[in-house]
């Protein structure tokens, strides 16, 4: 008995001195101990991916669709074939084109294999001619002078020499155009021109039937069947084309001032959201949405991850500031943050203290404290007050 008396009359003590001791020392209160940390103030929005630019296809001349070989959300490559048009009328006229290009060829090689050669031997020809008919007037006039011969068969070689003469011109005249720069050449070089042209432009026509990836991409929207009568100026499909990608996101404007092109971000897809891409901002709209209160921001991704596809929905945070080694306490524990004097409680040998603060950055929760504190301190938010015996936890900022 008197043993079991003893061992209560040491816990009551104990009891008794913990209790005495826990009013002497005070109250244990959550406190945060100050150190140097890198504080990073972000700004939050959403937006949509989306290519730098689209390009939309359609057909360039009346005509039904054959085929359509590619679906929405399909990577084609530059010169795949998209739309195939019903095309039997233009193939028969690139047929009718270059068989009137081959015409035109065995028209100028006709002149230069036949006519040529045959006019210049009839040159030849006429000049031996006027060469005998000048020698025949020559002798005919010694006749005359003799009184051999009458006036009448001198008039006669005359007129023979003066036809050989016109015939040796005409003949003359007639071989000039199959040369080259001759008016025959001209013409038949001048029709072949025509023809190709004809036969270039036929198969333009054709070639339009078919419509080609002009760059690869992704096909991001479709608006055409086989069947289909289409016309110039209709949009039939739309092209994303790869390379870089860009998110459009609407930041509220009153985040305005805090932007700068150059800044670095990060982003998310809410389809992904624990996997994060950088991006960094190119371009901020001049002009304010009035209706939502918003900015527009382009921001550019230089590794866009697989999974990413067009008009995405995405959330992005952009590094508008950064304070590498601040200063900084948990927002929650600043007095009067959003007044003109904000002040913390501050544990100090034991007692708390209230110390005016001067606040720069925020960030994620914290705040950066410029004036006021030091490193080490330790700060609680409370209940206090001035000069109150008090135990910090003592846990890290």
């Amino acid at each position: 008995m008197r043993k079991a008396h003893l061992a209560a009359g040491v816990v009551i003590a104990l009891v008794m001195g913990l209790l005495l001791a826990s009013r002497l020392m005070g109250p244990q209160l959550s406190s945060v101990q100050v150190v140097p940390r890198d504080l990073v103030r972000t700004v939050v929005a959403t937006g949509r991916v989306e290519a730098p630019h689209r390009v939309e296809l359609g057909a360039q001349m009346v005509a039904s669709v054959a085929s359509v070989p590619v679906i929405e959300g399909q990577a084609v490559q530059a010169g795949e074939v998209l739309i195939r048009l019903e095309a039997d009328e233009l193939s028969a006229a690139v047929r009718e084109a270059d068989l009137a290009v081959a015409q035109a060829q065995a028209r100028l090689r006709q002149l230069q294999e036949v006519q040529r050669p045959v006019s210049g031997q009839a040159l030849r020809q006429a000049a031996a001619t006027l060469e005998n008919a000048r020698a025949q007037l020559q002798r005919q006039e010694d006749l005359f002078r003799r009184g051999y011969i009458g006036q009448a068969t001198l008039d006669e070689a005359r007129k023979a020499l003066a036809l050989a003469d016109a015939q040796l011109a005409a003949a003359q005249r007639q071989h000039d155009t199959t040369l080259a720069g001759g008016s025959d050449e001209a013409i038949a070089t001048t029709a072949l021109a025509q023809a190709r042209a004809g036969a270039e432009a036929a198969r333009a026509r054709f070639q339009h039937a078919t419509v080609t990836a002009p760059a690869a991409g992704t096909i991001i929207k479709r608006d055409v069947e086989p069947g289909d009568v289409v016309q110039p100026g209709k949009t039939l499909l739309v092209l994303s084309p790869s390379g870089e990608t860009q998110l459009i996101v609407q930041f509220d404007e009153k985040n305005l001032g805090l932007l700068v092109v150059g800044q670095p971000a990060l982003a998310s897809a809410d389809a992904f959201p624990d996997q994060r891409f950088a991006a960094e901002v190119v371009a901020i709209s001049p002009g304010v949405d009035v209706q939502r209160g918003s900015v527009e921001v382009k921001l550019r991704v230089p590794q866009p991850p697989a999974y990413l596809r067009q008009n995405m929905t995405v959330s992005v945070d952009v590094e508008v500031a950064r304070r590498p080694q601040a200063l900084a306490v948990p927002l929650e524990l600043v007095h009067e943050a959003e007044g003109g004097s904000p002040w913390v409680w501050v544990i100090e040998g034991g007692r708390t203290r209230q110390q005016a603060v001067q606040l720069g950055l925020r960030g994620a929760g914290q705040v950066e404290v410029t004036q006021g504190l030091r490193a080490g301190d330790e700060v609680t938010a409370g209940p206090s007050r001035e000069g109150a015996r008090v135990r910090a936890s003592g846990a890290s900022s």
